[in-house]
């Protein structure tokens, strides 16, 4: 087997493992962004209301469809004479908690890392689909289209979210998610 199949390979190898842990990383930021904004809180879907470590309930306030948001908002003084306020907010309107009405990976910032990994994993497989251009030994071509073939279907694994919702608009959402 040739160095150059080989490092082609290494090379596709490294693009897939690096799309694979920019994904990892992107949707475990997200989630964990999540928590902390709701940290102490507990959503209680039933009642479609968040309640505070006080008991207070943040109710339905807004839903900004221009920006894809969900805005939950206690009332104002109730927030205003509780004793963990300066822990809690600095505003005197109350405590809001926004959370995003299209679910990972349908935010803006989901689409794109989405994106990068795809574009990585296709590059994976043109440098592949190279390599297989420049070595046709059997064990080579048999290497080289295996790593194609893992291409096209992580590719595809990929872009299933994204295609089942091209509009951004995904079909069931909640709070708590």
């Amino acid at each position: 087997m040739s160095a150059e199949a080989l490092l082609a390979c290494a090379y596709s190898l490294a693009l897939l493992v690096f799309a694979g842990v920019l994904e990892w990383l992107s949707a475990h930021t997200h989630r964990r962004s999540l928590r902390y904004r709701t940290a102490g809180f507990e959503y209680q879907a039933d009642h479609d209301v968040w309640v505070c470590p006080e008991g207070e309930d943040l109710r339905l306030h807004e839903y900004d469809h221009e920006r894809r948001l969900v805005r939950y908002r206690a009332r104002a003084h109730a927030c205003n004479r509780c004793p963990l306020k300066e822990r809690c907010t600095d505003s005197d309107d109350g405590r809001e908690i926004v959370q995003p009405l299209d679910p990972w990976p349908h935010s803006e910032a989901g689409r794109f890392h989405r994106g990068i990994a795809v574009m990585l994993v296709a590059l994976a497989g043109l440098v592949a689909a190279a390599a297989l251009a420049r070595n046709h030994d059997l064990a080579e071509a048999a290497l080289l289209l295996g790593l194609i073939a893992t291409c096209v279907l992580i590719a595809r694994l990929l872009l299933r979210d994204l295609r089942a919702h091209p509009a951004n608009f995904p079909g069931q959402w909640s709070p708590g998610s």
